[in-house]
């Protein structure tokens, strides 16, 4: 498969699975902007590995399988698979830290357990890992790979991911699984088997809603930080966060509630405001 067709695959892959990501790439410089989204499906088959095996084993198997191939990347060879290939051209051209892959790959690894995070901050350094990360690479790819990038990627990238977790758990929970801290749900006097079964409840209301202030606060630091405009499409993502939180905050914080969804046409038009103003 050629570097070509590679990056096509994983531009169709970007746009259908994280749409939000794919749509703030668009502003990235031209010669730029398939290495980003080859980070961005990198992402993906990390991310969908506990949904698309029917065993934890299977897929720590093929988390060591990317392990592998990220360390031969970075020794100048190539694997056959379209993401790897697409990615091999990537780190070629910009030389993302390999750590900052490395961190991401250990993150993932705490999806394999279905034990939810003990509290806010074990949330966090889950969140750090697999959100933060990503954005730090996209930051390299374009460019940025100071200390404010990194300390851009980590406020932002928390921003991003609580409020995704708070966006998935109606889609989590209908695996089997939940990413909302057992002491803040112990304290609103909620269970693990409420959430997994998808029952409303005041207190989940009230977690839900110490997490979306958490997510702001991070917002606020990350902004307060900002971003070069040659790196600006890797934060871009950020100025949706509001709107979401806005939307949740006006359902009650109702997690189960489908109508906190928004319309892709609105987050387009958004995103293309705050690229032509420079800001997140």
């Amino acid at each position: 498969m050629s570097v070509t067709d590679s990056q096509n695959y994983c531009a169709g892959e970007v746009r259908r699975h994280d749409t939000d990501r794919y749509l703030a790439s668009m502003f990235a410089p031209a010669d730029r902007r398939a290495d980003l989204i080859a980070v961005y499906a990198f992402n993906l088959e990390i991310a969908k590995l506990r949904e698309t095996v029917s065993e934890p084993m299977l897929g720590q198997m093929r988390l060591q399988w990317w392990r592998e191939t990220i360390a031969a990347l970075y020794e100048g060879e190539r694997r056959d698979n379209a993401v790897s290939i697409a990615l091999a051209e990537t780190v070629r051209r910009h030389h993302p830290p390999r750590a900052i892959f490395d961190e991401l790959m250990d993150g993932r690894e705490l999806d394999f357990s279905n034990a939810p995070p003990d509290d806010l901050a074990a949330l966090e350094s889950y969140v750090e890992a697999t959100s933060s990360t990503v954005m730090r690479l996209a930051l390299a790819v374009l460019g940025a790979n100071d200390d404010a990038a990194a300390r851009l990627s980590r406020h932002g990238g928390l921003a991003w991911g609580l409020t995704g977790l708070l966006r998935a758990v109606s889609f989590h929970a209908a695996r089997g699984r939940s990413y909302l801290p057992r002491e803040m749900l112990r304290m609103e006097g909620v269970s693990d088997a409420d959430v997994i079964a998808r029952r409303p409840h005041p207190g989940l209301a009230a977690v839900a809603k110490r997490m979306a202030e958490a997510a702001r606060t991070h917002l606020d630091l990350a902004r307060g930080i900002g971003s070069p405009r040659s790196a600006l499409a890797a934060a871009l993502p950020l100025t949706l966060v509001d709107g979401y939180l806005r939307r949740l905050e006006r359902h009650g914080y109702d997690v189960f509630d489908t109508e906190i969804r928004t319309n892709r046409t609105a987050r387009q038009i958004h995103l293309a405001f705050s690229a032509c103003r420079g800001r997140f």
